[in-house]
C-alpha cells in the first residue's frame, strides 16, 4: 500500500457487495484518505436505494448492539482520519455542482444524496453518544493546507461552510420530481445537525454549544430569507416524493443498492441508525406526499424558536442585536442573540399585496414573500397536525401583516372550524396543543372586527358536534359553546387555572360584540355560571367547616385552610369574569341577543345567592335591572292559555326594541391581551423538539436532557433497543 492508503478499485460495472463494503470499512477505518483522493469519488458514486427491508435493518441494529465497542472505535478513528469533515466538505462541493448538472441522472446528484445520507448516519451516532458537551468527538477541525483545500475559505469553519452550502441549496433550488430526493435527504440532515439541542438543558445557557445551528444563525440575510421562504413554500405546496423509488440517481441498472446487503461490521455501522430514519420513507401514498412538507415545517420550527445565549459579563459586539429580559435584575440574566430566521418569518410579506411597496417604503434587506392566501388555505387544511398549529401561532403572534390578513378574511371558518373541532376533542390532545389553540383564539379575539365577523358567518351544520344537532348556527355561537365545553372538561380533568383563564379571556373579549347568540350557546353561558357557583359554594362550605372544627394540629389546619382559601379566591375571580361577560352582553348588545335574555330569565335563581356578595353585587345590580324590566313586561301581558318558549321569546323580542338601558351602570370593558412569558424559549424549544420526536425521529433517550423522556422498548426492535 505504501505510505498513503490505497483506494479500493472499482470498475465501470456496478460494484460487487464485497468491494462496496470494503469501501465502507475504509471510511470508518484507521487509515486516513486525503480529501483529494479518488476514494471519495468512488465511495459517493456507489449505487444507493432508500428502500431497505426493515427486518434486515433490525438485524444490523442487533448485530451492532452486541459489538458496541467496535462501532464506537470507528467514531474514534474519525479523530485521526478527519473523514467526517471531509465527507461534509465533499457534500457541499456536490451541492455546488448540482444546479448546473446537465441531467438529474447525473452522477453528481447521486454523490450529493449519498454524502448527505452517510453524513446523517455518522453525525447522529456521534451526537447521541458524545461524552463531552462541546462536541469534540465530531473532530470538525481540518488542516486547510491539505492538498485539495486550496479554494476552501480560510475564514470559514467546516460547520459554517457546511451550513452555508446546505441552506443555500435548500433556499435556491426549486423542489421538483427530480430534485426532491436530494431535498429530502438535506432536510433529514438538518434535523440531525440541529439535534445537539436535545442534549442540552431546557434553559439555554452561555456554555451551550451547538456548532451547526449556531453556524446557521450567522448566514447572510439573503440565505436566511430564501430558506424561510422555501420551507414555507414546501409546506404550502406539499410536493410529493415518487413512491416507486426507481429514480435513475439511485442505481445505474435499477438493481438494489449495495447498502441493502448486510454482511460486515463496516456495513453494520453504516446501517445501524437507519431504523431512526425509517419514518422518512412511508408505505402509504398520503405519508409519502407529505414527507417533504412535514420535514420542511419541522426544520423551520426548530430554526425560528432557537435562541443563542451569552452571558451579560461577556462583551457584546456592537454590530449585533440582542434581546434581554427586563423583568429581572439578576446580574447573570441571560442575553440572547436575535434569531434571523424568526425575524425573517415575522417580516414576511404577502406577495399578492405588499403594503410596503405601495406606500413606497423600501424594505431593509431581503424579505420573505409568498401568497398569504395559499398559506392561509394550507394552514386550514393541515391544522389537525400539531406542528401546523405551532406555525399558525408563530405567524399570528409574530407577523402583524399575516395576523391582519387573517382578520380581514371573510371565510374565517377555514381556520376556526379545525381549531374548534380539536378543542371539542380536547381529551385526545396534549395540554400543549390545547394551550396553543386557545392562545391563537385569544390573539384573534383581541380584534373587534374579528369578534363581530364570527357572528355574521352562519354554519349550515356542525357534523362533528355529537351532543345535539346544530343547524344554521353562527360561528361565534359555536365558539362560545366549545369554549365553555373546554372549561367544563378542564374543571373535571385537567384542573388547569391557566387554561380556564384563557377560555374566559376569549369569551370576555367577544362579549360586547355578540350578535344573535344561539339559544344553546346562551343556555351554556348561564349553566357555566351555575357550575362555577356550585364549585364555589362547596369550597366556601369546606372552609367554614374547617373554621368551626376544634383544631388539634394548628399547623396542618392552617396549611389546609390556606389551600382552600387560594382555590376559593380563584373561583371567585372566575365567577366575576363570567358575570362581567354576561354584563357586557346585556350592557352593549342586549337588543341583538334575545336568547341571552331568555336564558337568564329562565335560570334567574342561580344569581340569587350572590346578590349581596361584595365582589359581585355591582355586576348583579345590572343583571337584576334587566330581569326586573323583562319580568315586568311579561307579567303585563294578557295571555290566553299557558306560556310557551315561543310566546316568551316573542315578548322578549318585542321588549328588546324598547330597551334603552336605563338604570344600567357602565363598567370598563374587560379586554384581555396575550403576552409571552418572560422566557418563552424554555417552552418553545423543548416543544418544537417534542414535535420532531413525535413524527418518528428516534433519539437515544439516555442522551436527552432537554426534557424528561419516557423510555420504553420497541416491540419490533431487537432486545435491548430503547426508543423515546
Amino acid at each position: 500500500m505504501g505510505a498513503a492508503p490505497s483506494t479500493p478499485t472499482l470498475g465501470a460495472a456496478p460494484p460487487p457487495a464485497g468491494a462496496a463494503e470494503q469501501m465502507f470499512a475504509a471510511l470508518v477505518g484507521e487509515e486516513a484518505y486525503p480529501i483529494s483522493s479518488e476514494f471519495w469519488k468512488q465511495l459517493l458514486e456507489l449505487p444507493l436505494t432508500q428502500q431497505w427491508p426493515r427486518d434486515r435493518v433490525l438485524q444490523a441494529c442487533h448485530a451492532f448492539g452486541s459489538g458496541f465497542w467496535g462501532s464506537w472505535h470507528a467514531a474514534k478513528n474519525n479523530y485521526h482520519t478527519k473523514h467526517l469533515p471531509k465527507i461534509l466538505i465533499h457534500l457541499v462541493w456536490c451541492l455546488q455542482e448540482c444546479p448546473s448538472a446537465s441531467s438529474v441522472s447525473s452522477i453528481v446528484y447521486r454523490k450529493a444524496i449519498n454524502a448527505a445520507y452517510m453524513s446523517s448516519i455518522f453525525l447522529k451516532f456521534i451526537i447521541e453518544n458524545a461524552k463531552a458537551d462541546n462536541w469534540e468527538e465530531l473532530s470538525l477541525d481540518i488542516d486547510k493546507n491539505e492538498k485539495g483545500l486550496e479554494n476552501f475559505p480560510s475564514e470559514h469553519t467546516v460547520e459554517y461552510f457546511l451550513m452555508r452550502g446546505v441552506l443555500n441549496y435548500i433556499g435556491s433550488v426549486d423542489v421538483s420530481p427530480e430534485s426532491c430526493y436530494l431535498h429530502h435527504e438535506l432536510l433529514n440532515l438538518m434535523l440531525v445537525l440541529m439535534s445537539t439541542q436535545l442534549c442540552s438543558g431546557p434553559s439555554p445557557e452561555p456554555k451551550d454549544v451547538h456548532p451547526f445551528i449556531d453556524a446557521a444563525m450567522l448566514q447572510d440575510s439573503s440565505i436566511v430569507a430564501s430558506v424561510v421562504q422555501k420551507l414555507l413554500l414546501n409546506f404550502v405546496t406539499r410536493p410529493t416524493i415518487p413512491l416507486n423509488g426507481s429514480h435513475p440517481v439511485f442505481s445505474d441498472d435499477g438493481r438494489p443498492g449495495v447498502l441493502q446487503r448486510v454482511g460486515s461490521v463496516a456495513a453494520n455501522f453504516v446501517l445501524l441508525p437507519y431504523y431512526t430514519f425509517n419514518y422518512l420513507v412511508s408505505s402509504t401514498p398520503e405519508g409519502a406526499a407529505s414527507q417533504l412538507a412535514d420535514n420542511s415545517l419541522l426544520v423551520l420550527l426548530i430554526m425560528i424558536h432557537y435562541r443563542k445565549c451569552i452571558s451579560v459579563k461577556e462583551s457584546i459586539p456592537s454590530n449585533n442585536i440582542y434581546t434581554i429580559d427586563s423583568n429581572t435584575n439578576d446580574k447573570d440574566t441571560p442575553v440572547f442573540h436575535e434569531n434571523p430566521y424568526c425575524k425573517a418569518l415575522n417580516n414576511a410579506k404577502d406577495s399578492q399585496y405588499d403594503r410596503g411597496d405601495i406606500e413606497g417604503n423600501a424594505q431593509d434587506g431581503p424579505v420573505v414573500r409568498l401568497s398569504f392566501a395559499s398559506l392561509f388555505d394550507a394552514l386550514g387544511t393541515c391544522l389537525n397536525d400539531e406542528s401546523s398549529v405551532l406555525l399558525l401561532y408563530s405567524l399570528v403572534h409574530g407577523n402583524y401583516d399575516f395576523q391582519e390578513y387573517v382578520l380581514v378574511r371573510t371565510d374565517m371558518d377555514t381556520l376556526l372550524m379545525p381549531i374548534l373541532e380539536m378543542l371539542y376533542n380536547a381529551s385526545r390532545k396534549t395540554s400543549n396543543q390545547i394551550y396553543m389553540l386557545l392562545i391563537i383564539l385569544l390573539i384573534l379575539s383581541q380584534d373587534s372586527t374579528f369578534n363581530a365577523s364570527v357572528h355574521k358567518l352562519v354554519l349550515p351544520s356542525v357534523p362533528w358536534y355529537h351532543e345535539r344537532l346544530m343547524h344554521q348556527t353562527s360561528l361565534g355561537s359555536l365558539m362560545v359553546v366549545i369554549l365553555i365545553r373546554t372549561i367544563k372538561y378542564n374543571l373535571s380533568k385537567l384542573r388547569d387555572v391557566y387554561l380556564h383563564t384563557n377560555c374566559l379571556a376569549i369569551l370576555a373579549n367577544m362579549a360586547p360584540h355578540m350578535h344573535r347568540l344561539s339559544a344553546y350557546a346562551s343556555q351554556r353561558l348561564v349553566s357555566l355560571f351555575d357550575m362555577l357557583s356550585r364549585k364555589y359554594a362547596k369550597l366556601a362550605e369546606l372552609k367554614n367547616d374547617k373554621a368551626h372544627k376544634v383544631i388539634s394540629d394548628q399547623i396542618e389546619a392552617d396549611s389546609i385552610s390556606d389551600d382552600t382559601s387560594t382555590e376559593l379566591h380563584i373561583y371567585t375571580d372566575f365567577l366575576r369574569i363570567v358575570l362581567e361577560i354576561i354584563n357586557a352582553i346585556l350592557t352593549y348588545a342586549l337588543p341583538r341577543n334575545p336568547e341571552v335574555v331568555y336564558a337568564i330569565l329562565h335560570r334567574q335563581e342561580v344569581f340569587q345567592p350572590f346578590k349581596n356578595h361584595p365582589r359581585f353585587n355591582e355586576l348583579l345590580e345590572n343583571i337584576y335591572t334587566v330581569l326586573d324590566f323583562f319580568n315586568s313586561r311579561i307579567d303585563m301581558q294578557q295571555l290566553d292559555g299557558e306560556w310557551s318558549v315561543g310566546k316568551v321569546l316573542e315578548v322578549i323580542n318585542k321588549t328588546c326594541r324598547s330597551w334603552r338601558g336605563e338604570g344600567m351602570k357602565m363598567f370598563t370593558q374587560l379586554r384581555f391581551t396575550y403576552e409571552q412569558e418572560s422566557h418563552p424559549e424554555e417552552f418553545f424549544i423543548p416543544y418544537a423538539w417534542r414535535l420532531v420526536l413525535s413524527r418518528g425521529f428516534s433519539f437515544n433517550p439516555g442522551a436527552i436532557n432537554l426534557f424528561p423522556v419516557e423510555i420504553h422498548l420497541d416491540d419490533d426492535a431487537p432486545s435491548g433497543e430503547q426508543n423515546v
